[in-house]
C-alpha cells in the first residue's frame, strides 16, 4: 500500500491537510532539502551562540543586547516552528498534517512574525534613547523597563493573532485539503474553508497595517530624529561612533521589512507570477532574517566580536574555572 499519494479529494470530515513542497520538482526534493538543512543548522547555531554569549558575557548585560537576545530567541522560535514540517515534506514526502497541529503551527508562525517586528521597534527605541538622551539612558532603560517592553511585545504578538486562528478550528473544510506550502499559514487555510470567512480576510489586513506598517513607520521616524542628533555632534569621530551603533540594527530592519514587503507585493499583485516564485519568496521571508541577524551583529558590532573571542578563549583555556 503506497503512502506517497494520500487522498486529495474534498472531504468535510477529514481531520488533516496535505502540505506541499515544490510542485513539479518532487524528484529533486532530496537535493533541495540539502541547502534547507544547512540553512536551518546555521540559523540554530548562529542564534543559539548569540543567546549563550549574551547570557555568559557580563559586558553584554545592557538593554541593547537584551533586545538582541529577544530577536535571536524569536528567530529560533520561528525556525523551530517551520523546520520540522519542511524537512519532513522534502526528505520523507510525509505531507499529511493534523488540523490541530496545522492551526497551532500557523498561530506560532504569525505570532512570532509580529513579535519580531515588535523587537525591532524596541531596538529602535533603545538606539533613539541612547543617542538622543545618552545621560539618562541607564535611568530610562532599566532592567525592569526592558522586561516590561519585552513582555508587551510578546503579548501583542501572541494575543493579537488569537481572533483569526480560533475560528479555523470550527470551520468546515469541503474544498481540496491541499495547502500550497510545506507549513501552515492562515491565508492558505482560509482558502479551503466552506464558511463565511469575511472576518478572517479583513482582520489580518488590519493587523498587518497596525503592526508591520505602524512599526516600520515609527522606526523610520525614530531614525530621522537619530540622524538629526548625530549630525549635530561636532566631532567627526564621535559622529561616526554614534551612527555605527545603529548600523547593525538598520541592516536587520532592512532585511526583515524588505522581505515582508517583497512577500506582500508578490501575494497582492503577482497573480501572473509562477507559483515557484511565491514559494521561494515565502522561504526567503522565513529563513533570510534568522540567518542574517546573527551574521550582521557578529560582523558589525565590536562588542559581539570581542565577546565571541572571550567566550571561546575561556572555554578553551586550561585554567578556566567554573
Amino acid at each position: 500500500m503506497s503512502l506517497d499519494k494520500p487522498d486529495e479529494r474534498p472531504n468535510g470530515n477529514s481531520s488533516s491537510f496535505l502540505l506541499t513542497g515544490f510542485p513539479g520538482l518532487e524528484a529533486a526534493h532530496h537535493w533541495i532539502s540539502t541547502p534547507f538543512f544547512f540553512i536551518y543548522i546555521s540559523v540554530l547555531l548562529g542564534n543559539s551562540t548569540l543567546l549563550l554569549l549574551i547570557k555568559e558575557d557580563h559586558n553584554l548585560h545592557e538593554p541593547m543586547y537584551y533586545f538582541l537576545a529577544m530577536l535571536a530567541a524569536t528567530d529560533l522560535g520561528l525556525t523551530l516552528t517551520t523546520m520540522p514540517t519542511v524537512l519532513r515534506v522534502l526528505w520523507l514526502d510525509h505531507r499529511e498534517i493534523g488540523k490541530v497541529a496545522c492551526f497551532s503551527q500557523a498561530y506560532f508562525i504569525h505570532s512570532l512574525a509580529f513579535v519580531e517586528s515588535g523587537v525591532l521597534l524596541a531596538m529602535a527605541y533603545d538606539r533613539f534613547i541612547a543617542i538622543r538622551n545618552p545621560l539618562r539612558y541607564t535611568s530610562i532603560l532599566t532592567y525592569s523597563q526592558v522586561l516590561k517592553i519585552g513582555l508587551g511585545v510578546l503579548l501583542r504578538g501572541f494575543v493579537s493573532v488569537i481572533p483569526p486562528i480560533v475560528p479555523l478550528y470550527f470551520f468546515p473544510y469541503c474544498h481540496s485539503h491541499v495547502l500550497s506550502h510545506a507549513f501552515c499559514l492562515h491565508q492558505d487555510v482560509i482558502k479551503l474553508a466552506c464558511a463565511d470567512t469575511t472576518f478572517n480576510r479583513l482582520y489580518p489586513v488590519v493587523l498587518v497595517v497596525f503592526i508591520f506598517v505602524l512599526d516600520s513607520l515609527i522606526i523610520l521616524i525614530s531614525y530621522v530624529l537619530i540622524l538629526k542628533s548625530v549630525l549635530r555632534i561636532a566631532s567627526k569621530e564621535e559622529r561616526a561612533k554614534a551612527f555605527n551603533t545603529c548600523v547593525s540594527h538598520i541592516c536587520c530592519v532592512l532585511v526583515f521589512y524588505v522581505t515582508v514587503i517583497g512577500l506582500s507585493l508578490i501575494h497582492r499583485f503577482g497573480k501572473q507570477v509562477p507559483h515557484i516564485v511565491h514559494l521561494t519568496m515565502s522561504y526567503v521571508y522565513f529563513l533570510f532574517p534568522p540567518l542574517m541577524n546573527p551574521i550582521i551583529y557578529s560582523v558589525k558590532t565590536k562588542q559581539i566580536r570581542s565577546g565571541f573571542l572571550r567566550l571561546f578563549a575561556n572555554h578553551h583555556s586550561p585554567s578556566h574555572k567554573m
